[in-house]
């Protein structure tokens, strides 16, 4: 078995404790298992132990055989001298510290079940590793679940954002401006979204804020989508001048427009769409940093993205060839409610813990609670399950679940998959 379960077990006080013996011949009584390390060294810290009359505390080590001492060099690293207890499976020598002095090493000992429940897990070949034992599980376990899933995906959303904030120097309005922009993209057009935002501060467009029709050349411009070629209609080649002229005022450097995606996207998504409704959210929202900070209900924030393309798009989903449909593209709900799952929610949870704002915090989990749950494939297999998830804090927490730990099969460090593999 890996080490991850004898790890497990060992954590969890699940091996046989009745007349302990190592395997020197000394009698052994486990008082405290001590607690698991999550850093380099030793696996498990202040543990406690009595051999035959004396009590020992120190560490413990968890291998599989007992020659991985060996193979691991811990007879040469003095973090492992205070080592009191080896934990194998299997005692194929003897080992010690870096002074020479045996440590005592016992063979461990569990229900065979455990082992069984396990491997059940792990080669399963469904979904998800417990679908087919999924009914045996109390849904209460799972909904008590939801709060530390959901910390777990903020944790890996916010890690993002403070990488961002320090190559940004710290500049939060920046950094909010960049990651907003990534997401105007959603999946597909992510990463130039992101090129574009970084190619353009968010200075230089503020700078231009009152007039919809520069920023709008500024973000064409420099996304590319400009230099397709000479000639094209009076709204393409106003765009074009304008530009050119603000290229030379700033110095820019654009991106290239090859990089952006169009096929296998409806219209309504087109870079191009999204690229002038960003234009119109930075020309609508005076302090839009500042502003997002002070809005406290999510019908606002759903207000505040209620933009919609400038009026040469109402004809056209790309530059130079009008559509037969006239309409204008504003912004839907359904993307509305991804921006502030994905941008709001985790950018002031960030905010309020470096500026130390718990009630910031609190605000972006009641942003969460008042959303409904997002709709795609894996929360609808959820559901088929039998799990439904009632808002989008329910949906996140879903999706971390599946995301983190079932993809990669950490039955061990799922609560759900703990209360299969403990059952005997």
């Amino acid at each position: 078995m890996p080490e991850e379960f004898l790890q497990y077990i060992w954590q969890n006080r699940l091996f046989t404790t009745n007349q302990l013996q190592t395997v020197e011949g000394d009698r052994l009584e486990i008082i405290d298992q001590g607690r698991k390390n999550t850093n380099s060294g030793p696996d498990f810290f202040n543990a406690k132990i009595k051999l035959n009359e004396t009590t020992w505390a120190g560490n413990i080590e968890i291998h599989k055989a007992a020659s991985d001492w060996h193979k691991h060099d811990h007879t040469n690293n003095k973090a492992y001298d205070n080592v009191i207890l080896h934990v194998v499976e299997t005692a194929d020598t003897s080992i010690a510290r870096s002074n020479g002095e045996i440590v005592p090493t016992l063979i461990l000992s569990y229900p065979e079940q455990l082992k069984h429940n396990y491997q059940n897990l792990i080669n399963a070949q469904t979904w998800i590793a417990c679908e087919n034992q999924f009914h045996k599980i109390d849904p209460i376990l799972l909904q008590l679940g939801f709060n530390r899933l959901m910390i777990d995906r903020l944790e890996t959303k916010t890690q993002a954002i403070v990488e961002l904030l320090e190559q940004n120097n710290n500049n939060w309005e920046e950094t909010f401006f960049q990651l907003l922009a990534r997401m105007f993209g959603f999946k597909v057009n992510a990463v130039p979204f992101e090129l574009l935002a970084k190619s353009l501060s968010i200075k230089t467009l503020l700078k231009h804020k009152n007039s919809l029709f520069q920023l709008e050349a500024l973000l064409f411009g420099n996304s590319g989508l400009l230099n397709q070629q000479l000639l094209g209609d009076e709204y393409y080649l106003r765009l074009r001048d304008e530009y050119s002229f603000l290229y030379k005022k700033y110095n820019l450097k654009g991106i290239e427009g090859h990089l952006w995606k169009f096929m296998r996207l409806r219209p309504p998504n087109f870079p191009t769409i999204r690229i002038s409704q960003l234009a119109a959210l930075i020309y609508q929202s005076e302090g839009l940093f500042s502003k997002i900070m002070d809005i406290e209900s999510t019908e606002k924030l759903k207000q505040l993205f209620k933009v919609k393309a400038s009026e040469y798009w109402d004809t056209h989903y790309n530059f130079n060839k009008a559509s037969k449909n006239t309409q204008a593209k504003e912004l839907g709900d359904t993307a509305a409610h991804i921006l502030i799952i994905n941008v709001i929610v985790p950018f002031l949870f960030v905010y309020g813990e470096k500026q130390n704002k718990p009630h910031l915090k609190n605000r972006a989990l009641g942003f969460l609670e008042n959303l409904p749950a997002e709709s795609n494939s894996v929360i609808s297999k959820w559901a088929k399950l039998g799990v439904q998830a009632r808002s989008a804090f329910d949906s996140q927490a879903l999706l971390q679940l599946k995301n983190y730990y079932c993809e990669s099969k950490k039955c061990l460090n799922c609560q759900l998959g703990v209360k299969l593999v403990s059952s005997i």
